[in-house]
C-alpha cells in the first residue's frame, strides 16, 4: 500500500449508514413499541442470522426477481459455499421455523427485527444496509389473521403518533393459477407495445412481467391502461378471501384503498397484499408492506402450510417521527460537581438517584469544568433539574437543586431526603 492510500480517510461505504445516537434512540423507541404492541397479539419475538445460504433466497424469493437478480450481497465463504447477507427477513424465518419443527400442525406468531442489504440506488429512506421490523404468521388461512396483523399496524402507528400520516392499500393476487393465466394475457398484451417500453420493463417481460404493473415510469403506465386486469382473473376462493378481510376491516374502522397495481417484488405472495404508504416522504411512500404466501413453506422443502406477513422499514419510520417531532434525547437530571471528593459524591447520588427511579435519565458531567460551564451544559441537555455539588456540599452532605425549567429557583436539601425530593418533581 503506497503512502497515499495510509494517508486517505477511511468512510463508511455507499449506502451504508453509521446511526446517530438521536437515530439510534428512534429506532429503539420504534422497536419498544412494537414490541409492547406485538407482545399484546400474542406475537414472540425470534432471533435469525444475518447470513444465510444463497440457496435459501433463491428458491424463496425467486431467481427472476430484482432483489436476487441485481440487489444481493452474495460471496463465497472460505468453504466453498455460496452465502447471502440476508436481502428480507421470512426466507429466514420460514427456515428457522422449518428447521426446528415448528410448523406441522401448529399455529406461531413470530416478530424479529435486524439488519438487511440490498444493494441499491441510495437515496433519502433507503440504504444498502437498513433495519427492518418484520411479522410472520404460519398455520392460518382465513382472512382473519390478515386482518388481525393489519389491525395491529394500524395500532402501531396510533401509539407511535403518525397514524394521521399513514393509508393503508390493499389488493389480491389470488391462486398461483390465475396469477399464471392473467401473466400470460399481459405478456401476450406487452409484445404489441415492447419496442415503446422502458429499459427495466423490457427486462421484466420475460422474467417477473408483473412487476411491471408496479412501474414508476410514466409513459409505461400509460401504456399499461390497455393492458389485461388482474381482477379479471382471480379465482373464486381468493375473491371470497379478500371480500372476507375488507368486511372485517370495514366492522373495525379501518380505512383502505383497493390498489390494483400493488403486486409487490417477491415471488412467494399470493392472495393478499397490502402496502402502508405515506406522501410525507416523497416518493419513497411505502412505509410498511406484506401479504400471504401460502406457498412458500413448501417450495422451501417444508409441507404445505399457509402464511402471512409484513416487513416495516426503520430508515423511513424514523423520518417520519422526526418531522412529526416525536422521538429525541431527553436528560432528567445533570449532576454538576466541582473538586475530587465533590465528583465523587456526584457518581454515589446518581447510582441511588437510577436505583430508586431507572425511568429517569440522570446525567453526570465527568472531568474538570466550572460551574458556569457545566449549568450551560445542564440547560443544553433539556433537563428538568441540576444537581449541584460543590465542596461544601461533599462536606456538608447536602445537594442544591436548581429547577431549570421554571427560572432557575434553587434550594439546599440534604443528600438523604433526595430521593422523597425528588417524588415530589414532575418531569
Amino acid at each position: 500500500m503506497g503512502k497515499q492510500d495510509k494517508n486517505q480517510k477511511i468512510q463508511a461505504l455507499r449506502g451504508m449508514q453509521d446511526l446517530q445516537p438521536e437515530q439510534k434512540e428512534t429506532f429503539r423507541l420504534i422497536e419498544d413499541k412494537c414490541r409492547e404492541v406485538f407482545g399484546s397479539y400474542g406475537y414472540r419475538e425470534i432471533g435469525l442470522p444475518i447470513l444465510e445460504s444463497t440457496q435459501l433466497f433463491k428458491r424463496a424469493v425467486g431467481e427472476a426477481t430484482d432483489v436476487v437478480e441485481k440487489e444481493m450481497y452474495t460471496f463465497d465463504d472460505r468453504n466453498g459455499e455460496s452465502v447471502t447477507m440476508r436481502p428480507e427477513g421470512t426466507a429466514g424465518a420460514v427456515r428457522y421455523a422449518l428447521q426446528h419443527g415448528l410448523l406441522f400442525n401448529q399455529v406461531q406468531r413470530f416478530w424479529y427485527s435486524g439488519q438487511m442489504f440490498r444493494y441499491e440506488r441510495p437515496q433519502k429512506g433507503r440504504y444498502r444496509g437498513f433495519e427492518q421490523i418484520g411479522v410472520e404468521c404460519f398455520g392460518m388461512e382465513g382472512p382473519d389473521i390478515d386482518a388481525e396483523i393489519l389491525l395491529m399496524c394500524a395500532r402501531l402507528w396510533k401509539l407511535l403518533g403518525v397514524d394521521d400520516a399513514i393509508r393503508l392499500e390493499l389488493n389480491t393476487l389470488g391462486s398461483a393459477e390465475a396469477r399464471t393465466a392473467f401473466k400470460t394475457a399481459l405478456v401476450t398484451y406487452l409484445e404489441t407495445v415492447k419496442t415503446e417500453l422502458d429499459e427495466d420493463s423490457l427486462r421484466r417481460l420475460t422474467t417477473n412481467p408483473m412487476r411491471i404493473l408496479d412501474s414508476k415510469v410514466e409513459h409505461t403506465q400509460s401504456l399499461l391502461k390497455g393492458a389485461p386486469v388482474l381482477s379479471d382473473y382471480i379465482d373464486d376462493e381468493s375473491k371470497a378471501h379478500f371480500e372476507g378481510l375488507c368486511q372485517q376491516l370495514d366492522m373495525c374502522g379501518i380505512q383502505y384503498t383497493i390498489n390494483p397495481t400493488i403486486v409487490r417484488g417477491l415471488d412467494y405472495y399470493n392472495k393478499t397484499v397490502f402496502e402502508w404508504v405515506t406522501d410525507s416522504l416523497g416518493s419513497q411512500g411505502t412505509v410498511c408492506g406484506g401479504g400471504r404466501y401460502d406457498g412458500l413453506v413448501e417450495q422451501i422443502g417444508g409441507k404445505a402450510t399457509p402464511g402471512v406477513g409484513f416487513a416495516m422499514g426503520l430508515d423511513r419510520l424514523a423520518l417520519m417521527l422526526e418531522s412529526n417531532q416525536q422521538a429525541g434525547a431527553k436528560t432528567d437530571i445533570y449532576i454538576a460537581s466541582i473538586g475530587a471528593e465533590a465528583r465523587q459524591m456526584a457518581l454515589r447520588v446518581a447510582e441511588s438517584v437510577r436505583s430508586t427511579y431507572p425511568q429517569l435519565c440522570t446525567l453526570v458531567h465527568c472531568g474538570d469544568g466550572k460551574f458556569k460551564a457545566q449549568l450551560k451544559k445542564a440547560d443544553a441537555s433539556n433537563a428538568t433539574l441540576a444537581l449541584i455539588i460543590g465542596e461544601d456540599e461533599a462536606t456538608n452532605n447536602t445537594i442544591t437543586v436548581k429547577r431549570l425549567n421554571e427560572g432557575g429557583e434553587q434550594e439546599s436539601i440534604t443528600a438523604d431526603s433526595l430521593d422523597e425530593f425528588l417524588g415530589n418533581v414532575v418531569f
